[in-house]
């Protein structure tokens, strides 16, 4: 089928969800129906559809305050995938981000990077996706670590609004709401992690922490925490918290690199950024 089938790009909504997913588990992708419904209630999915009505192509944007807007779930199935309709989508994402005056960003992959630099995105810094299995011990909590609770969203997202560079209470509350007992935070109130559950594995992150140190409680306690395959995002420049993860069988399943569509952009903390929600959301 030629690219002249493709209709114009429409906004996507919940009855589209189901190609959404498709498209995701086709490229062996870890996003659940509620991660997709994130996008479509906070921001924008955009996506092709054959003639037929089937959805062969999308890209999301989540816009967060202080002038970032997220660039993710940029997908085109198989089939298409030398017709250019991913380059037109992300495009028209860009487009849309600087209209409203923002900075667009993104994780991308290897493959993806080289999309991205002709188009005016440069690196920030590098991650690598690690994947295991969690520990699924009753084992008790390092010291300082407490389960967190919903009363602490509120701190948290101050926390996390500090180190990402833009506040996402609605994020995290969707994080807490869906793996609570994957939530710690510490006992001075200075960091915490949450989980998600994926189609393929939980995902650890974000983790944000004061230091190193605390960053290890935090993860270690979520691990405990987790029966079954888990993904985390961990930034590179962490190596004893990679070392500690390699120790516990974890491979790094691919790297990420941060990228934003302006020369010398910069935001957040990466000293208390330490695994990140995912390449979805940031």
């Amino acid at each position: 089928m030629a690219s002249t089938d493709v209709p114009q790009l429409a906004v996507l909504a919940e009855r589209d969800l189901k190609g959404c997913m498709a498209l995701s588990a086709e490229a062996g992708w870890n996003q659940t129906a509620e991660d997709w419904m994130l996008f479509m209630r906070h921001g924008e999915v955009l996506g092709y559809s054959d003639v037929d009505g089937h959805l062969v192509a999308t890209g999301a944007i989540l816009p967060y305050p202080q002038g970032l807007a997220w660039i993710s779930m940029v997908l085109v199935t198989a089939g298409r995938r030398r017709e250019h309709i991913g380059t037109r989508i992300l495009e028209t994402c860009c487009a849309a981000i600087a209209r409203r005056r923002a900075v667009a960003v993104l994780d991308a992959t290897p493959a993806g990077e080289r999309v991205y630099r002709p188009l005016g995105f440069e690196p920030m810094f590098r991650l690598s996706r690690w994947q295991g299995r969690g520990g699924g011990a009753a084992a008790g909590l390092p010291a300082g670590i407490r389960p967190m609770a919903a009363a602490d969203l509120a701190a948290a997202a101050a926390i996390d609004a500090a180190a990402f560079g833009a506040a996402r209470a609605f994020l995290l509350e969707s994080l807490w709401r869906r793996a609570p007992q994957v939530a710690f935070m510490t006992a001075n109130a200075d960091g915490f992690v949450l989980a998600r559950p994926g189609r393929l594995a939980t995902q650890i992150g974000p983790l944000v922490a004061a230091d190193e140190n605390a960053a290890a409680a935090l993860l270690t306690s979520a691990l405990d925490a987790v029966t079954g395959s888990v993904f985390l995002d961990l930034c590179d420049r962490w190596s004893a918290l990679a070392y500690e993860v390699e120790r516990r069988g974890f491979t790094v399943q691919r790297p990420f690199l941060r990228m934003a569509r302006r020369r010398g952009a910069s935001f957040g903390d990466v000293e208390r950024t330490f695994v990140i929600a995912g390449p979805e959301f940031g």
